[in-house]
């Protein structure tokens, strides 16, 4: 793994490898061992999208790993005025030892990524979320203790979320069933790609078609950051979409519910099961914290395992 750009770039080996250090990380963290891996060690953050866990976390993974994190709001510096990215990417590898961006276009990413001399990290695109999906591979594991077989359902928009929980879900060794609006299906390349796994992968457009049975059920918001134009006719599209007690009833016994935040209560999810399920919510929220300081620690040359 040189950088983390998208989970069809990751092998399931390289998705283990991360969740296994993210683990001793938690573990340490917890009882106060120290683990600064990344001392001296600098991470740029580019961000055109607002953040609260993003930046938080990043941030606060790399003090605790012992390296200092650089924010960089792309409408003050001289990304917005231009300055192409294939210039950015060589400046900041003369300064900094990693980049993570969170932006709009993969392609964005793609090509910081080709132009830079040090690893690049997506902290979210329209197309790709793998730090959220590794976080939640690795929040699953910890209440099934093995990922191989889970049955993972998706309901709502076949958006960034979509995409990385198929293809993270099945290099994992989960079941995944999706459902979505007519049109609003995720990706042809992560169809395709899901298409390869047989019947561990269903798509449909009935959510309780895709929910029986499940043993992990992720919902996201509707509308997506920038996307908000035409909102109103965009939400009509999901009638019957909405997380509620009586769909969760067709989810196996004791399911987990995943959400990647922020959360909009009548909206993806009803208020009273986001407050049933948030304690896993929010460890899934934690976990980001601890997956990103695993890929900083492997892409950097910290530690290794």
């Amino acid at each position: 793994m040189t950088d983390l750009l998208k989970m069809l770039d990751l092998s399931g080996r390289e998705i283990f490898e991360i969740l296994d250090l993210a683990d001793q990380l938690k573990f340490d963290q917890r009882r106060g061992i120290p683990h600064r891996y990344l001392e001296g060690k600098t991470l740029a953050m580019i961000f055109a999208k607002n953040s609260t866990r993003t930046r938080v976390s990043f941030e606060s993974g790399m003090f605790q790993l012992g390296g200092h994190a650089i924010y960089l709001n792309a409408r003050e510096s001289q990304i917005e005025r231009g300055e192409p990215v294939e210039d950015t990417a060589r400046t900041l590898s003369r300064y900094c030892n990693c980049v993570m961006i969170r932006t709009y276009a993969q392609q964005e990413a793609e090509e910081l990524a080709r132009f830079a001399d040090i690893p690049v990290i997506n902290g979210l695109t329209d197309f790709a979320h793998p730090c959220q999906v590794l976080a939640d591979l690795m929040t699953i594991r910890e209440r099934t203790a093995s990922l191989d077989g889970v049955h993972l359902c998706f309901i709502g928009d076949g958006n960034n979320m979509a995409n990385s929980l198929i293809v993270g879900g099945l290099k994992a060794g989960l079941r995944v069933s999706v459902a979505t609006p007519a049109g609003l299906e995720p990706d042809r390349a992560v169809l395709d790609f899901a298409g390869q796994y047989g019947e561990k992968f269903t798509l449909c457009h009935d959510p309780k078609q895709a929910i029986a049975g499940a043993e992990v059920v992720f919902t996201d918001a509707w509308t997506s950051m920038g996307r908000e134009r035409g909102e109103a006719e965009r939400r009509a599209l999901f009638a019957g979409y909405t997380l509620t007690e009586e769909l969760m009833a067709l989810a196996a016994p004791g399911a987990m519910v995943q959400h990647c935040l922020p959360a909009h209560r009548g909206e993806e999810i009803a208020a009273d099961v986001f407050e049933r399920h948030a304690a896993e919510i929010f460890e899934e929220a934690e976990n980001r914290l601890h997956v990103q300081k695993a890929v900083l620690c492997l892409l950097m040359g910290g530690k290794k395992g």
